[in-house]
């Protein structure tokens, strides 16, 4: 099978800036650009295939065509069950959280969403919300939001760069200014928000909450202990790689390219390449692919043995 390096769709939210044009090379007429949708098959934005045989289509309509990419584990569904962003935070994200499948498929009729986070860089002093600092209720939270006092309520947390963050659905969270993170989550789109420090939107408008369906599926007891346990690194001839998350719904791994790494994508399920620094060149029977920092490669199952010539560090993702 043959990989194929994609071609994300931006996103313009109010928050962003223009960090990932300028650092990570996405060529989008945007501004801001907030997000790029790196590896995506949602509706709400489809990343293009910008390689080889499917060139110029949606990586949607190749794997409607052939849902065998999708592994073993997958191809019954016929959809990718994940989503690749990437995310340039120049001023703080709105107060949110997301809800799980089943309360998403009753009230949104899609998958909830479950996340990670990599931190790609941080400004010095950036932090990020993560859960509550004590335990709240309704009231208390829909009166910290009519009187803007709902920051003395969330658990902040100090940011660096090599930072992972694992947000089950029901977390309340937010990303702070001066971020740029990788996130992996569930195909999904459903958001709702908590609070949005009052702004308004390019056309004047404030932004819309969604208190009552937030409150369904908040988890209001503290913030459970977010420090991360103590992650093995596997050293190798050329290369180290680093297991940051394992869950229900995907595996990520960091790796750290000096010389060659050589990996298979196996008939279970396909495989994501996210390079965050420097550049190389993949080859397997099939195809030779340069790419560098920003680029995102999808790799069907049966990609054979892959062998990663140069100098960078990617993630590599798999459901």
């Amino acid at each position: 099978m043959e990989p194929m390096l994609l071609r994300p769709i931006g996103k313009d939210y109010l928050w962003g800036g223009t960090r990932l044009k300028e650092e990570y090379n996405k060529d989008i007429d945007m501004t801001p650009l907030a997000e790029t949708w790196e590896c995506s098959t949602h509706p709400d934005g489809q990343s293009i295939v910008a390689s080889g045989e499917f060139k110029g289509k949606t990586l949607a309509e190749v794997i409607k065509a052939h849902p065998e990419y999708l592994g073993t584990k997958y191809r019954d569904k016929g959809e990718l069950p994940i989503m690749v962003k990437l995310i340039d935070a120049k001023e703080k994200l709105s107060v949110q959280v997301h809800p799980n499948d089943k309360y998403a498929l009753e009230h949104e009729n899609q998958r909830g969403k479950t996340e990670m986070w990599y931190v790609l860089d941080a400004e010095p002093n950036a932090q990020l919300i993560y859960g509550f600092a004590h335990p709240v209720n309704k009231e208390i939270l829909k009166k910290a939001v009519e009187t803007d006092t709902l920051s003395k309520h969330l658990n902040k947390v100090n940011v660096n760069k090599g930072d992972v963050f694992f947000i089950p659905p029901g977390t309340v969270h937010a990303i702070g200014k001066g971020i740029i993170i990788a996130e992996i989550q569930q195909s999904s789109n459903v958001t709702y928000r908590v609070y949005d420090y009052n702004r308004k939107d390019k056309n004047g408008q404030k932004r819309e909450l969604h208190f009552d369906k937030a409150i369904d599926v908040l988890d209001m007891s503290v913030s459970k202990d977010i420090r991360q346990n103590l992650r093995i690194i596997h050293y190798t001839p050329g290369c180290s790689r680093e297991l940051l998350c394992r869950c229900g719904f995907f595996e990520a791994e960091r790796i750290q390219i000096s010389d060659r790494f050589q990996f298979e994508v196996n008939d279970n399920s396909f495989q994501v390449l996210l390079c965050t620094e420097g550049k190389g060149v993949l080859n397997n029977r099939c195809t030779h692919l340069f790419f560098s920092k920003g680029d995102c490669v999808f790799l069907p199952i049966n990609s054979d043995k892959c062998f990663i010539n140069g100098y960078l560090k990617l993630l590599k993702i798999q459901g």
